[in-house]
């Protein structure tokens, strides 16, 4: 299972890392212009809310296992397609089928981690965070050469990652086939009934990683239902509260949203801020690399010293004091202290692994880390597609970065208060 975690999430974001520094290339092959590029910048986060809602109720029908593997297959598809397009659009169907798969793990991740480390949520998430940011990195970092090295071809240089995908899925097959019950642990009824209860909100015993009981009875939710805004919460004492009414729930969401906007527009963007300032395009890419490469020792490290505070506020808050001095310093001197500038943004950017963690912890039950992590994930990447495409319209319209940049700035601020907000020590079920 830590094989599998840690392999799926190295294939969580090369789809997006890796069309960053080729997107110049791109855009000339397709003939698109700057607002269509910022579209495209905006895709992942809009495909990451509308098929995120999906992935508890396709986890209940076919097992988490299952779901991931299947999603593992739709980004290798995805990936293979989207060298292939044409034109415009169908760039923009292939890129969809590949983030779609990525949207499920997205979602589903935590709740694997909860539901099979219980007692280990921050080092477990730490290391699905590590292997999560070696891939962002390592697609950013190594597709101009690859592509370079391959012919000079940017569809050869975006189809290489395919590859990884498929390598991904092998042991995922496995898992699959057990159908994330309890057989890798000894197999047994109550695995599965615990499986089923994962996303469900239902009580079982003799959970495979726990051995205990999973909460939750009589807050059940009907077959039916889903994560989206209109499931709810399973409290301690049996009753359940519409998770649209919980004041963590809209926290997390609003924190991860704009942690998700800085990190898709860096992503989606950062490589061309450097071009435009002189700066050659495997440089560029590098330093995109370098943005995502902080996340690798500091994923890991992050996650088990938030497990360990009561109050991750202060987390959050130097968090976003390294993205404004980054802004500060991308707006002041873009070329001469760009190395720095990407340090500096690379620390920002691992909100994304606290964020995780703290949803892990702001509840109690696996049936409650489940609806926790679709409704925040999903309305949070909800909350993120404007700001690519307004960095994007912007561009094209002031013919620089000086105002796309101030906007990057003053999104780190309700990251902030979001952020204190959603550390606080309560879970979904104090709030019933």
């Amino acid at each position: 299972m830590a094989a599998g975690l840690l392999l799926a999430a190295l294939n969580l974001r090369p789809a997006v890392t890796s069309l960053g520094p080729l997107l110049e290339e791109v855009r000339d092959g397709l003939g698109m212009s700057g607002t269509v590029a910022g579209v495209l910048t905006s895709v992942p986060a809009a495909c990451f809310a509308i098929f995120g809602l999906t992935a508890p109720r396709l986890a209940r029908r076919w097992g988490l296992g299952a779901v991931v593997c299947a999603g593992l297959a739709a980004i290798a598809t995805g990936l293979v397609l989207r060298p292939l397009a044409g034109g415009t659009m169908v760039f923009l169907a292939a890129s969809g089928l590949a983030l779609a798969g990525i949207a499920v793990s997205n979602i589903l991740m935590p709740v694997i981690v909860k539901r099979w480390f219980p007692d280990r949520v921050g080092a477990m998430t730490g290391l699905y965070s590590m292997g999560l940011s070696l891939g962002t990195a390592a697609a950013a970092a190594a597709t101009v050469p690859m592509t370079d090295a391959l012919g000079g071809s940017w569809r050869v240089g975006l189809g290489v990652w395919a590859l990884v995908a498929v390598v991904a899925l092998v042991p995922w097959l496995f898992l699959a086939r057990d159908r994330m019950n309890g057989s890798e642990a000894g197999g047994s009824e109550a695995g599965r009934s615990a499986e089923s209860d994962t996303v469900t909100g239902g009580s079982a015993s003799g959970g495979p990683a726990s051995g205990g009981s999973v909460a939750g009875g009589s807050a059940a939710v009907g077959s039916g239902a889903d994560a989206s805004a209109t499931a709810e919460a399973p409290a301690a004492d049996g009753t359940a509260i519409p998770i649209t009414r919980s004041p963590i729930a809209w926290a997390m969401a609003v924190f991860f949203g704009f942690q998700a906007t800085a990190a898709y527009i860096s992503m989606g963007w950062m490589p061309q801020i450097f071009r435009d300032a002189g700066v050659s395009a495997s440089t560029s890419g590098v330093l995109l690399a370098v943005v995502m490469a902080m996340g690798v020792p500091l994923a890991f490290v992050l996650p088990r010293l938030a497990a360990r505070l009561r109050h991750q506020g202060v987390l959050v808050v130097i968090l976003g004091v390294f993205g404004l001095v980054g802004y500060a310093g991308l707006w002041l001197a873009p070329a001469e202290g760009a190395w720095a500038w990407a340090v500096l943004l690379g620390v920002a950017n691992c909100a994304f692994p606290l964020a995780l963690t703290m949803i892990g912890m702001r509840a109690r039950t696996h049936a409650g880390v489940a609806r926790l992590s679709a409704f925040a994930q999903s309305i949070g990447y909800l909350l993120s597609i404007p700001g690519p495409l307004l960095v994007g319209v912007l561009y094209q319209h002031s013919g620089g970065w000086g105002q796309p940049i101030a906007l990057m700035a003053g999104f780190m601020v309700p990251q902030i208060v979001a952020g204190v907000l959603a550390g606080r020590d309560r879970t979904l079920e104090d709030e019933a």
